[in-house]
């Protein structure tokens, strides 16, 4: 045997998976899983011509048994997707930011782009109304980096807690099997008891609601990260991804007349065409100090994945660009496997206390090991690309390749391992906190409707007004249940006056007139007109607090003046 590796003519044995992928069906031979060459992919072996199958039918057995296994559990959330490879540049340097090797001038690295919609099961149709995944991973000199982000600035909530609970409600109900498409009664039940899902539930039945194919929408992180430079100083920061082809959208007739796999295709096409598409990555920051100015005097919480940061005062600067120039060889091995994890992070980039953010950096590689399993990181899709040899005490488990040969599995003075001095230093970055513990819900505020109010008024015009009315109450007309719909109008009436007025007569439902006199299932009503209706049901017995939603009020930045 050993000859035949020496010799480099051993066929698999001298394989490598770049290899594979490119290899034809010509270069090929058919065989069983364990490499036995077998006369024909049709054949069985049976008692008789006429008796029942042999045990001992191997080929038989092991392609079923494979194919009963073809398909590792979808994605919980965002189950349909497309993404391409591409690759990503530095074009203005960040090194007075961030001390990330990556965004040093002229820097590169390969990416991989899943795009997807975020409710819908895999089969589910390209065109729904539905917010978009956009994924990044960037495989840096310093280890992968994953950019987690949607197609929206913001979400539905800011509650870490809710996010299985709305999922849900996006989901078949668990009696008729029906999704929302058919019976929208627990997806208007969600949102008219959770009002601050409001600015996202503006954006999503607006025109930005159905983009037309992935490579016409941006993607936003949606959440606050720090920005840690060589000094040890640090800036919050949001970041963004701006479509160089420009946005497109589809409205809810022409959704209809579209492929279910309509960006799919329009993605796949447009690169084995040479028309790659292509971003701007860039980023707004904020120092400490100005984000407890930011409460203190406009009530925008930088750590509220509800809201947005004024672009006015805090301008987008850009880092540098990506553009996607490879489609997949392999659909499943590299799409439905890729994994993405906002706690994949490299030197110079460090998460916030943004919770929705905290509780998703838990949350992905969990996930992560139970669709892929343990040792998800090492399929050639998710493997770090690094100038070092990488080296941990994570072994064995299911599908372990790289299992680190016979070197110690544990930290050996014998054997010793190097390590790197820390680039960032986290006491610093991160902080000292000190306080009790809390049982958090978040508070429905006059605040969280600026935004969308600014929609309807500033961003919305006449045609856009209209489309939205008949998105919402189209939407509407599956929900069995009129005392959710007076709810959401009551909601949406916070926003303005005449949009609840045009949903009532679209619906016929005469809505409520405004929120102050509702109590809310999912939230603290911080607007409402009795004490009594302040708090969310089942929690009434928790006492108010100066700070309802976790905000970085003055003094959270002890010891830093910037």
């Amino acid at each position: 045997m050993s000859r035949h590796v020496a010799s480099g003519k051993n066929g698999d044995m001298s394989r490598n998976y770049i290899e594979d992928r490119a290899a034809k069906s010509q270069d090929t031979l058919y065989t069983t899983s364990n490499g036995a060459p077998y006369p024909h992919p049709y054949e069985t072996q049976r008692a008789g011509t006429n008796g029942p199958l042999l045990l001992q039918d191997f080929h038989l057995v092991d392609l079923l048994s494979h194919f009963d296994r073809e398909r590792i559990p979808e994605r919980v959330v965002h189950a349909k997707g497309s993404g391409a490879h591409g690759f990503y540049k530095t074009t203005n340097p960040l090194d007075d930011l961030s001390c990330a090797d990556i965004f040093k001038a002229g820097k590169e690295c390969p990416i991989t782009v899943r795009f997807s919609t975020v409710g819908g099961e895999s089969g589910s149709h390209d065109c729904a109304r539905d917010p978009r995944g956009f994924s990044v991973k960037f495989r840096t000199d310093e280890g992968n980096w994953d950019v987690v982000a949607n197609n929206t600035p913001v979400f539905f909530l800011r509650d870490p807690a809710k996010f299985p609970h709305f999922i849900h409600t996006q989901k078949r109900d668990p009696a008729t099997h029906l999704t929302h498409a058919d019976d929208s009664t627990a997806f208007w039940d969600y949102l008219s008891q959770n009002p601050e899902s409001i600015h996202q539930v503006m954006i999503l039945m607006g025109d930005r609601g159905i983009p037309d194919g992935y490579r016409f929408m941006h993607g936003y992180y949606g959440h606050t990260m720090k920005l840690v430079n060589k000094s040890g100083e640090w800036v919050y920061c949001q970041m963004h991804f701006k479509s160089k082809q420009g946005t497109k959208f589809i409205t809810q007739a022409d959704a209809t007349t579209k492929s279910p796999d309509h960006s799919q295709k329009d993605l796949f096409f447009a690169i084995e065409r040479g028309e790659f598409p292509s971003w701007d990555v860039e980023v707004q920051t904020m120092t400490p100090k100005e984000a407890e100015e930011l409460w203190e005097k406009q009530r925008i919480n930088v750590f509220d994945l509800t809201h947005v940061w004024p672009q006015k005062q805090f301008p987008r600067r850009k880092v540098g660009e990506f553009t996607l120039n490879e489609n997949a060889k392999n659909y499943f091995a590299e799409i439905e496997q890729v994994t993405f994890n906002p706690s994949h992070l490299v030197p110079g980039i460090e998460p916030s206390a943004d919770p929705v953010l905290q509780s998703r950096l838990f949350s992905y590689p969990d996930t992560h090991r139970h669709r892929v399993g343990p040792n998800y990181q090492q399929l050639p899709v998710n493997a770090p690309r690094v100038p070092y040899r990488m080296a941990n005490f994570q072994r064995d488990g299911a599908m372990s390749f790289y299992n680190q040969g016979s070197r110690p599995n544990y930290l050996s003075s014998i054997e010793p391992i190097s390590f790197r001095n820390r680039t960032v230093d986290l006491n610093k970055t991160h902080g000292n906190f000190t306080g009790d513990a809390v049982t958090f819900l978040s508070e429905i505020r006059p605040e969280d409707f600026n935004g969308p109010r600014a929609l309807w008024e500033k961003v919305f015009d006449d045609g856009a007004k209209e489309r939205f009315v008949g998105n919402v109450s189209g939407h509407m007309a599956n929900c069995s249940d009129k005392e959710i719909i007076k709810r959401q109008i009551g909601i949406f009436r916070e926003v303005s006056d005449d949009l609840a007025t045009r949903l009532e007569k679209a619906t016929g439902v005469k809505g409520y007139p405004g929120i102050g006199d509702l109590k809310f299932n999912g939230t603290h009503n911080g607007m409402a007109s009795d004490s009594s209706l302040w708090a969310a049901n089942g929690v009434e017995d928790v006492a108010f607090n100066d700070n309802p939603n976790g905000a970085p009020v003055s003094g959270t930045h002890r010891g830093i003046t910037a």
